[in-house]
């Protein structure tokens, strides 16, 4: 389905001239074709599911807001600007996104469900969030807030 949307997206980008969104979904593509290379010797040969490709997105997005917060020290605002569309198209790919007091209250299910109690039950509440809400949340974000929590 992410796939397929990758790929019309493509196609509808090379037809208008859009040049941002056209290397933009090509980096995606590439990006995801090899994560599926790279696993395609293992017990997976369809390829990155949906969950996979959403982490892909998010890491793509938080990879390039790293990048803008560089490039504006620098005073390379044009650089910034480049990345700054690029956020913009890779988020037409992802769901919505929860905002701080959703994650905050999804966090406290999660916990309330597994009885988490310590730091030990961390790990076992990172994985039931990102089962779960895998592409919605900003997870370096979640984990802080997590670590408050069980502290």
């Amino acid at each position: 389905m992410l796939r397929e949307q990758l790929s019309d997206a493509l196609k509808v980008a090379m037809k208008a001239r859009d040049q941002v969104t056209v290397s933009t979904v090509r980096l995606i593509l590439a990006a995801l074709k090899d994560r599926d290379i790279a696993t395609r010797g293992g017990d997976k040969d369809d390829g990155q599911g949906e969950d996979e490709i959403l982490q892909l997105l998010t890491t793509m997005v938080r990879q390039r807001r790293e990048s803008i917060a560089l490039y504006e020290q620098g005073k390379r605002d044009d650089l910034a600007a480049r990345e700054a569309a690029e956020v913009v198209v890779i988020k037409r790919f992802l769901p919505r996104q929860l905002d701080e007091t959703e994650v905050a209250t999804v966090i406290g299910e999660v916990i309330d469900e597994l009885g988490a109690s310590s730091l030990k039950d961390m790990g076992r509440t990172m994985g039931v969030l990102k089962e779960k809400y895998a592409g919605q949340m900003d997870f370096a974000k979640a984990s802080g807030l997590i670590k408050q929590r069980l502290a």
